[in-house]
């Protein structure tokens, strides 16, 4: 069992999600706004330790209306526990759960570290060997009570997530832009596939207009 996950995210007309310094501002109001309304009805929001080190994020709903209770569980995959104390991801805003691989694990539960997350009241789960088990991950956070899971991963989180087989549903926000850049962030990163055939498989599910943006919805087959 696991929860039923939404992949989201925004891109430029070429596939890129930030330019090659990191710049990700892709979004128009009214997709910040759809993107909030999705984290109001998530149970948790997901994102890799990619995303925390770049853009500290709070990952709380603040673009609408929403009381506290409304903001999702925030879950960051971090194999290696680098995620800094001060991360706006570790405040009192919303149950934080990081991720950690096991062959880091003792080195990093007997650190000062460690005990200043769990006074924050952060929680940890780890699994696999050098990497998150994805699979087993995704089986704790549905033992959790977590239903539905929103990912906001990079691009390599996206890939592995998705090559596992973790992804029910894609919601993109195309952006009409084109930034280009050969080290641009791309939706879907990490070692990829070798063949076309090997691609993972989608369907159209729905499309429209919101201000300058096109919203795609796919289910992945």
């Amino acid at each position: 069992m696991k929860p039923y996950v939404i992949l989201n995210a925004a891109m430029t007309l070429d596939g890129k999600i930030a330019t090659q310094t990191g710049s990700s501002n892709i979004s128009g109001k009214e997709d910040l706004e759809r993107v909030h309304e999705l984290r109001k009805e998530c149970d948790a929001i997901m994102v890799g330790i990619g995303t925390v080190l770049a853009d500290d994020p709070r990952l709380t709903v603040h673009k609408i209306d929403a009381k506290p209770e409304d903001n999702p569980v925030r879950v960051v995959v971090d194999s290696k526990c680098r995620t800094p104390i001060a991360a706006r991801i570790t405040n009192k805003d919303a149950r934080t759960i990081i991720a950690g691989a096991n062959e880091y694990k003792y080195d990093f539960m007997v650190s000062d570290r460690y005990e200043t997350f769990k006074k924050r009241g952060v929680d940890f789960f780890f699994s696999g060997d050098k990497r998150v088990d994805l699979s087993l991950l995704m089986s704790y956070l549905h033992e959790e009570g977590i239903n539905k899971l929103m990912l906001e991963g990079g691009a390599t989180l996206n890939f592995s997530m998705i090559k596992a087989g973790l992804i029910d549903e894609i919601r993109i926000c195309v952006a009409p832009m084109v930034v280009g850049g050969a080290n641009a962030k791309t939706f879907f990163d990490g070692e990829g596939f070798d063949l076309m055939d090997d691609a993972v498989k989608l369907e159209l599910t729905d499309s429209y207009n919101l201000g300058k943006d096109l919203i795609l919805t796919y289910k992945v087959k």
